[in-house]
């Protein structure tokens, strides 16, 4: 396609002199004001130096001359804006001092310039740049993102669970046996909070036998776990699904699936293992250290301070009597030299531990354990303390469980006073960390 504008080509004589950079007349016009096109009688420029006459691809610029004016492009070939040469063979330089004749034909000449010039502005055409832009092809917007691939759910191993009541082995998902133990070690009307920190105990439990293939105290290693206190209570999910909602506790059961959902995948650690997440439900004002009530020193398993359980639980204070005679037999002390003396106790407690339970106690002067004791004769805690009365000895027990771990009393109360899952289990497993199960479990 041609340049639209309009150009009026004048043969003129060309110039001896040529313009310096300082020449006022070498500077480009102003953009927006009219110049003056003058071009010179020389041959047409071949297509190659003419405006291209398909659109340039975008994003692209043709290098512009020095001291061009605006928009002006670069025709190789010719040094941009410098006057053409002169034609016609060299006249040789005029000597001073001698006379020559000046043809009339050259006077002519002189005075068909001066007369064209005088003419010149009204055959010249006037151009200017304000040529509109080309409008730019539009830029397409772009497309929406689509939303991220939702990642795979992190796949947990199921779990067996031996079913003592019918010796039968149920197999679930992991998180569905998370959801029994919550309804069976914890009630449904306790704190969100504290749910959540009891389901993630519940499940640092199971993946901590998984990794280590821990399979004691299952009947004939039929299964992972019982569903008894010896490993966790546990209510099938049959039983969950069919007869907690005959019983309008549909409600409730949503609360547990709730913070079982809402901690999913989520464990205790402690140096990159699983712990060993005890919990009991009430305790005396204070947690016991491990190696206080079992033999190993568990450095995550410290005395802590427990406040809440003796204004929450219903079953901190208990008092049960019993009669001397089942009180020495379930001792183990029939039969047996019991030593009586003037002025020593029949009871006496010998030592207590960081957790304020007793440690040691002399009984008919027979030493032992508080432990012994709880067990023996099925006490609550192992604090307690008794009176005598006639043939029967009354023991009261304060707070309900071994002690170690996370009180679930306790927990609610923190919960009550605002304490996320984290903090309550930070607070009663001392220097632990949470991970993902998936990632342990992977490792096997």
């Amino acid at each position: 396609m041609k340049d639209p504008r309009t150009q009026l080509k004048i043969p003129v004589a060309p110039r001896s002199e040529a313009l310096t950079p300082d020449d006022p007349r070498s500077t480009a016009p102003q953009p927006g004001r009219p110049r003056l096109t003058l071009l010179p009688g020389t041959a047409a420029q071949p297509p190659e130096a003419a405006a291209p006459d398909r659109p340039e691809r975008q994003g692209t610029l043709r290098p512009e001359a020095p001291g061009a004016p605006g928009g002006a492009r670069y025709s190789p070939g010719r040094r941009p804006w410098t006057p053409p040469p002169s034609r016609g063979p060299a006249k040789g330089p005029h000597r001073p001092g001698s006379a020559r004749k000046v043809p009339p034909a050259a006077l002519w000449g002189a005075g068909g310039v001066l007369a064209l010039a005088l003419l010149l502005p009204t055959l010249v055409v006037v151009t200017t740049h304000h040529h509109p832009a080309p409008v730019p092809a539009p830029i397409p917007a772009p497309a929406p993102a689509k939303p991220a691939a939702p990642q795979a759910e992190a796949q947990l191993p199921n779990v067996s669970v031996y079913l003592t009541k019918t010796g039968q082995v149920e197999v679930l998902p992991m998180e569905d046996y998370v959801t029994g133990v919550l309804a069976a070690e914890m009630p449904a009307d306790f704190e969100l909070e504290a749910l959540k920190a009891q389901a993630i105990a519940a499940r640092t439990f199971i993946v901590r036998r998984l990794v280590d293939g821990d399979m004691s105290g299952v009947p004939d290693r039929k299964a992972m776990v019982t569903d008894t206190v010896s490993h966790q209570a546990y209510i099938s999910k049959e039983v969950l699904e069919k007869e907690w909602k005959a019983q309008g506790k549909s409600a409730e059961l949503a609360k547990l699936q709730r913070a079982v959902q809402e901690t999913r995948n989520t464990i205790m650690t402690y140096k990159g293992k699983p712990i060993t997440a005890s919990f009991f439900s009430t305790s005396n004002g204070y947690t016991e250290n491990s190696e206080d009530y079992w033999t190993e020193d568990i450095p995550y398993l410290r005395s802590v301070a427990s406040p809440w359980d003796k204004e929450l639980a219903p079953g901190y204070k208990e008092t049960v009597t019993i009669s001397r005679k089942d009180f020495i037999n379930k001792l183990g002390l029939a039969g047996q030299a019991i030593t009586v003396s003037t002025g020593q106790p029949f009871i006496q407690v010998l030592s207590t531990t960081e957790g304020h339970r007793i440690q040691e106690i002399s009984i008919g002067g027979h030493v032992f354990s508080g432990r012994e004791v709880r067990e023996k004769l099925n006490l609550r805690s192992s604090e307690f303390t008794w009176e005598t009365s006639g043939a029967d000895i009354q023991i009261t027990t304060y707070g309900y469980g071994h002690g170690v771990g996370m009180s679930q009393w306790g927990a609610n109360g923190m919960a009550k006073e605002g304490s996320t899952a984290t903090q309550i289990l930070k607070h009663y497993y001392t220097g632990i960390d949470f991970t993902q199960a998936s990632k342990l479990l992977s490792k096997d």
